[in-house]
């Protein structure tokens, strides 16, 4: 079956379960199957356990709570069909992974028994324990787990949707265009350079340094860099949040010579004349926009909440769901988590924490059903291996309050400064990990600490 068809089958009148999709000759060794049933529109489908988001958050959610309790009755709701590893974005602009080996058919991925609604998720009604399926019957749950990542708000930029990708306009933040980033980079000999930053909450807060630094690498070891003037423009006042981690990172600003524009919130951008607009904050912030003429930018987006999530009884004023920092349950509906992205709590939005989420949702969904006595709770762990040069990372780890949070001993890696080892776990150990641990539920480093 061609492509289009499958589209065709999984997004029409009959919803199929990866199983069914397996026979088709559509999964590889990736995945190991599920039900071979098909939910048909006649059909009112209710399950042990809904999952909103067939991303990072979810898949690992499902596995976890099926490798504790194999006969759970699980749904994942998904439009998409291909799960991409998004950290292998930045090794992408970087030249260092092929955009195809990021992404992988989502049937490959999700755990036996798994039920996958190949549909948008259009609303809620909480007190009813039920999902709106665009074009679908509504699914009712026991239990919700919501995960659909953020929503990257290129248009809150004037001129940025369609200057992407063209006219020295690029962003690792999409599958797309970091290939172009990579292009750009190795193309530039001389000009000036601009990577933004926008405000927080965005994911991955590192993304944007990290895209400076292996561009910055490569133009030193072509001994170029000293013709290309490197502009960091940050939104924030702080080139990272955790400040153990500064005194390193200042160490490679120095070393490729960028100047740091704090307060540098990118606002239009005119991707014809090559100049992008900022606004000013700070102490002295300006009430004009303030131009920068580019030869190259690399645009970290504004981010928020899904709309559909921030129209939603589940949200917050901000937008995002509303959810205790610790247990990751629903402050006001007790039978919701959510964890990822999409969530309130204070944590860094990065792989690495939905994985430490990911067992605590899971332990505490099971605990509300009987299956388990204790509570789980999140620390808040995040992580973010920042690639400062080809060969080195500064892996910074951290919880909530930004406490610092290794995971492996000091004498192995100390995450404070440059390593070798870092950048072995960034380049190599990370990414299978990612397919073939973390989206199984395996837990190594993140066991749940549970709490009576």
């Amino acid at each position: 079956m061609h492509a289009p068809a499958l589209r065709t089958l999984i997004g029409g009148r009959t919803l199929m379960t990866p199983r069914v999709l397996a026979s088709l000759g559509q999964l590889g060794r990736l995945g190991s199957g599920v039900s071979t049933r098909s939910i048909h529109m006649s059909d009112n489908p209710h399950f042990d356990v809904v999952i909103v988001g067939a991303g990072a958050a979810g898949v690992a959610v499902a596995s976890s709570m099926l490798n504790r309790k194999p006969n759970l009755q699980v749904c994942i709701i998904d439009p998409a069909t291909t799960h991409y590893y998004q950290p292998g974005w930045t090794m992408v602009g970087g030249g260092l992974f092929t955009p195809e080996s990021t992404g992988h058919f989502i049937g490959k991925l999700l755990p036996q028994g798994v039920t996958w609604v190949n549909k948008a998720v259009k609303g809620f009604s909480p007190s009813d324990k039920m999902v709106h399926v665009e074009n679908c019957k509504d699914v009712t749950y026991d239990k919700l787990v919501v995960c659909p990542g953020i929503k990257l708000d290129w248009d809150k930029v004037e001129g940025l949707p369609e200057a992407l990708g063209k006219n020295g306009v690029t962003s690792n933040y999409r599958y797309d265009l970091a290939p172009y980033t990579w292009k750009l980079v190795q193309n530039m000999k001389s000009g000036k350079a601009i990577f933004t930053n926008p405000p927080m909450p965005i994911k991955c807060a590192g993304a944007p340094q990290k895209a400076m630094y292996l561009s910055a690498d490569h133009w030193f070891k072509q001994d170029v860099l000293k013709n290309i003037d490197i502009q960091f423009n940050t939104a924030l006042g702080v080139l990272f949040g955790v400040k153990d981690y500064v005194p390193a990172l200042m160490e490679y600003v120095k070393k490729y010579d960028a100047t740091l524009n704090f307060f540098h919130n990118l606002e239009k951008i005119d991707g014809e004349k090559k100049v992008a607009y900022f606004r000013k904050g700070g102490e002295n912030p300006s009430e004009e926009l303030v131009p920068f003429e580019y030869d190259m930018i690399h645009v970290a987006p504004p981010q928020s909440a899904p709309d559909f999530i921030k129209a939603s009884p589940l949200a917050d004023a901000a937008g995002w769901v509303d959810v205790d920092q610790s247990t990751l349950q629903h402050h006001k509906y007790e039978d919701i988590y959510a964890l990822g992205d999409c969530i309130s709590a204070p944590n860094a939005k990065t792989a690495a924490a939905a994985r430490a989420q990911a067992p605590v949702v899971a332990y505490n969904v099971l605990a509300d059903m009987g299956v388990k006595q204790e509570r789980a709770v999140y620390s808040g762990y995040g992580s973010c291996p920042l690639t400062v040069e080809r060969g080195k990372v500064v892996l910074a780890e951290f919880s909530y309050g930004g406490m610092l949070s290794p995971s492996l001993p000091k004498f192995l890696i100390d995450g404070t400064r440059p390593s070798r080892l870092g950048w072995l776990l960034k380049e190599t150990i990370l990414p299978p990990f990612y397919w073939y641990a973390m989206l199984r539920g395996r837990e190594w480093l993140v066991q749940p600490k549970v709490s009576l």
